[in-house]
C-alpha cells in the first residue's frame, strides 16, 4: 500500500547510501593495506557454492578485492557494512572465467564479504571481515563523494531486487498450489525486501498499485485490485463480521476467495511486476533517475521511508488481514536508516547544528528501533498487530514522531 505524497524518486533515493560514512571516495597513502598479496590486492575467488577471500583483515584506507569467477554463472562480489545489509561496495557481472576488481576505502570496522551467483538471491560465502587502523579523512571533490553515495544507493536497490525476485517466485508457487501455510509464513519475509525500497516501485506509475495497494485504495481509485494484499486476503479468510481497512465495509462484500485458475493468475501477475521492477533497476533509466536528484533526493527518502511507517504500519491498516505490519515497519525503517547514514557527513559537515541534528537523529533511531524490538526481530519474527496494546501502539507512535521531528531538517541543512 502507498499513499504517501513522495511519488517522484526523490523518495528513491531513500534506502541505501548508508555506506558513504564507511567507504568515502578518499585517496589514501595505505592504498593496497588490504593483505598479503604481493600486489597488494586480496583474492577473491567466486564459484556456485563459495566466496572465498584471501584474508579476513585489512588496515583502513584504500582496499582492493581482486575478484575471479570460477563458477559457470555470472558473479557479483559485496563488501558488507557490520549490519549486513549496507552496501559498502560491489563489481557486479563478473562473467565465468573472467576477473574484476572492486577498490575500496574502508574504515576501521567490521564487514561482510558476499558472492552472488547468478546475481539473484541472497548469496553465498557470507563471511566476516575486518579493517583495523585509524579512521581515514575524507579529501577530494565533494561531487565525487556525492555521485558515490548515489552509486551505492543504486547497488543497495539492485541487491535487494535480486533477493526479492526469487522470493516472489517461492511465495507465488506456494500461493497458486494452495499452499496456504507455506505462503502465510512467507509473505511477511518476502515484503522486507520490496518494504526497504518502495519508494521505487511508486515512481514507475501504476506499478506500486499492482504490487502494493490495499483493496480500499484500489477501490477508490477504480484499479484492479492485484498483488500481495489481493493474495493476502486469500491466505487469512476473513471472518464473517470482518470489515475492510475502510473500517465501514463488510470484508466478504463483492469479493469471494479466489479460484485455482484465479490464484494462478494472481500469481503469475505479481511475477511479472517484479519482473517489471527487476528491468527497470538495472536500466540506464534508474541511473540517470538517481543521478538527477542527487544526494538531497537520498535525504528526502530517509523522510518518506519512514513516512511511510507513518500512514499505514502504524495503525495496522498496511497488512489488514495477516496483521504482519510490523515486518513492514522494520524494513521501512531500516531503509529510512540507511539513508540517513549515508547522508550524516554532508550534515555533520554543516558546523555545530549540522553535528547537533546527527546527534538528535541517531538518538531518534534507536529509541525507535529499540521500542520496535521489544515486539521481535525480521529475523525471528514479529508478535500480530492485534497482540499490541494501547500502550505499545502509542509508545512506537511516540517515538516515530519524535525522530520525524529532526529528521525533517535533515535535506535543509545538507543543502546549506
Amino acid at each position: 500500500m502507498t499513499t504517501s505524497p513522495y511519488r517522484a524518486l526523490v523518495a528513491v533515493a531513500g534506502a541505501a547510501l548508508a555506506a558513504l560514512a564507511l567507504s568515502g571516495c578518499v585517496p589514501n597513502a595505505a592504498a593496497g593495506a588490504g593483505g598479503p598479496e604481493t600486489d597488494g590486492a586480496l583474492a577473491v575467488s567466486s564459484d556456485a557454492q563459495a566466496c572465498t577471500v584471501s584474508a579476513a583483515t585489512a588496515t583502513s584506507g584504500t582496499v582492493v578485492f581482486d575478484v575471479a569467477n570460477t563458477g559457470a554463472e555470472v558473479t557479483e562480489f559485496y563488501l558488507l557494512a557490520e549490519d549486513g545489509l549496507r552496501i559498502v561496495g560491489e563489481v557486479e557481472n563478473i562473467a565465468p572465467g573472467a576477473s574484476r576488481t572492486l577498490t575500496v576505502v574502508a574504515q576501521p570496522g567490521d564487514y561482510f564479504t558476499l558472492c552472488k551467483p547468478g546475481m539473484v538471491g541472497e548469496g553465498v560465502g557470507k563471511t566476516a571481515f575486518t579493517v583495523t587502523g585509524e579512521a581515514v579523512e575524507a579529501t577530494g571533490e565533494d561531487a565525487e563523494q556525492k555521485q558515490q553515495a548515489v552509486d551505492l544507493y543504486a547497488a543497495f536497490v539492485k541487491d535487494q531486487v535480486e533477493q526479492l525476485v526469487p522470493a516472489i517466485d517461492e511465495f507465488t508457487a506456494a500461493y497458486a498450489a494452495n499452499d496456504d501455510d507455506t505462503a502465510r509464513a512467507l509473505f511477511p519475509q518476502v515484503r522486507t525486501h520490496y518494504e526497504r525500497i518502495e519508494p521505487v516501485a511508486e515512481s514507475l506509475g501504476d506499478l506500486d498499485p499492482r504490487i502494493d495497494y490495499r483493496e480500499v485504495d484500489a477501490v477508490a481509485e477504480g484499479l484492479d485490485w492485484t498483488g500481495f494484499h489481493r493474495i493476502e486476503k486469500d491466505l487469512w479468510v476473513p471472518a464473517e463480521d470482518a470489515l475492510n481497512a475502510d473500517g465501514e465495509t463488510p470484508a466478504w462484500q463483492g469479493w469471494t476467495p479466489s479460484t485455482d485458475d484465479q490464484r494462478a493468475d494472481f500469481a503469475a501477475q505479481l511475477v511479472a511486476d517484479t519482473a517489471e521492477l527487476s528491468d527497470y533497476v538495472h536500466s540506464d533509466a534508474f541511473l540517470t533517475a538517481l543521478d538527477d536528484q542527487g544526494v538531497a533526493g537520498l535525504s528526502n527518502g530517509a523522510i518518506a521511508l519512514l513516512d511511510e511507517v507513518a500512514t499505514g504500519k502504524i495503525t495496522g491498516e498496511e497488512d489488514w488481514w495477516s496483521g504482519t505490519d510490523l515486518w513492514d515497519f522494520a524494513a521501512n525503517v531500516e531503509g529510512s536508516k540507511m539513508a540517513f547514514d549515508l547522508v550524516r557527513e554532508f550534515a555533520s559537515a554543516q558546523g555545530e547544528d549540522g553535528a547537533g541534528l546527527v546527534e538528535d537523529i541517531d538518538a531518534g533511531y534507536t529509541r525507535l528501533t529499540n521500542a520496535l524490538g521489544a515486539h521481535g526481530s525480521l529475523e525471528e519474527g514479529f508478535v500480530g498487530f492485534t497482540e499490541l496494546t494501547d500502550e505499545d501502539r502509542r509508545e512506537l507512535s511516540d517515538q516515530l514522531n519524535a525522530l520525524a521531528e529532526p529528521l525533517a531538517q535533515l535535506t535543509s541543512t545538507i543543502l546549506e
